[in-house]
Parts: C-alpha cells; structure tokens; sequence
C-alpha cells in the first residue's frame, strides 16, 4: 500500500518498547511473581489471574509499574486466601522497586534516527503509563533535547489523540506516530486520519494485542526498526 508522506510535519513517537525497552522487564517480572507463589498455584494460573486483576485495576490504577505492584500485591492476598506473608508482600514491592530502577536501555538506532529527524521535522512524545515514571525514563534516556513536546496520556483512544492534537494546533494529515503497538500507537491515528509506522517489539503485553480483522484495510506501513524509517519520511 503506498502511503504518502510529504505533508507531514509533526513526528510522535511513543516511548516504551519504541524508544527503549519496557515489556521484557514486566515480563521477568511476572515470572518472580509466579515463583513466589508458587506454594499457592501453578505459574501459569498466578499468570492468568494476574492478568485478569491488572485488567480489573486499570480504570483505578491506570498503566505502569505502580499499578501493577498493587495488583500484584492484590492477586497475592487473593491466592493465598490472605496467609501470604509480609515477607513475600515486600519482595512483592521490591520486584516494582527494581523494574523503577532499571537502567534505559535505548533500542538500536534510536538516538541516530531522532538526530536525523529532528533537522527536519518537529518531534513529540506522545506515551503512557505513570507521569512520574515516565518523566524519570525520559530524563534516564539522554534523548528530552529531541523533543518540542512530551504528553503523558492516561489512555492512547482516538479521542485521546484528537484532544492531543488539538491541544498542539496539529492538524492530523500533518502527524504521523510511530509505535510498536497496533492497538494503542496505530489504529487510533489512522482512524482519526493521521498517518501511522509500526515497528513490531519481540514482546507485546496481551492487553495490547489485536485480530487481523481489527487490522484489515488500515493504512500504514510497517517497519523492521527505527532507522528504517527513514527511508520513509
């Protein structure tokens, strides 16, 4: 499909597991979880019932790692029908401490890939997650000098990008993100008739998962890394 993109002039980028690395570290994460509780269930329930609580919390807790600790710690007292002891419910709460503490390990390319676009295009953030987690990566990544704009969203919706987009006095036909999620980085701005590049990450939370049939007849295009987008725009 053959996209055109000479009218854009602002460039968004989304920050975890587009600019950095992210979901590896929830997943070694879950896989210390389920080793706690392992006196409690099989690894693959405490996964799924983890799952379905980070689910349950979300329109409490919103995204990130502060949420998922509390879920975490919820799913414990619920498995264990609340004899967990204080012992695993700290480990619980260091397991977050540590993934907070992570070193920002950039994705291959991405400082070069940013330096290129820069010189000719306007860049923003456009991510979500916790605000002051997401401000600490940032800071971490070395790259904030890049970037015109960092919006921290509560949710990536259409109407969370209109409002966005708005807000900045960015038409839509003149934006363009670039994501690693379909569901969160992709099909919102082509259904609100921005333009769209996907760069696929290894790992991909379930929650951000999407049908062929959700995907079918949008337009945008798909990329291998980063720099590969350069050949594009």
């Amino acid at each position: 499909m053959e996209i055109d993109y000479k009218n854009i002039k602002v460039i968004g980028f989304d920050a975890d597991d587009t600019l950095w690395v992210n979901e590896t570290y929830f997943r070694d994460a879950e896989l210390e979880f389920a080793k706690l509780l392992s006196g409690f269930e099989t690894a693959n329930k405490v996964d799924q019932e983890l799952f379905k609580m980070e689910m349950k919390n979300l329109p409490l807790y919103g995204y990130g790692v502060k949420g998922f600790v509390l879920s975490m710690v919820e799913m414990a007292l619920e498995l264990s029908n609340y004899t967990v002891s204080n012992q695993t419910i700290e480990q619980i709460l260091n397991i977050g401490k540590d993934m907070i503490n992570k070193p920002v390990e950039l994705l291959e390319g991405v400082t070069e890939t940013l330096d290129a676009l820069s010189k000719k295009y306007r860049l923003i953030v456009a991510t979500k997650g916790d605000l002051l987690d997401q401000e600490r990566k940032l800071e971490k990544s070395g790259l904030l000098d890049y970037f015109h704009h960092i919006e921290v969203l509560s949710d990536k919706k259409e109407e969370n990008y209109s409002k966005l987009l708005n807000h900045l006095d960015i038409k839509p036909s003149e934006f363009l993100m670039i994501g690693n999620s379909l569901k969160s980085d992709i099909l919102p701005l082509v259904n609100i008739k921005a333009q769209a590049i996907h760069i696929p990450f290894h790992t991909t939370w379930a929650h951000e998962q999407v049908s062929e049939k959700e995907t079918n007849g949008k337009a945008y295009k798909t990329v291998k890394k980063v720099s590969d987008i350069l050949k594009l725009v």
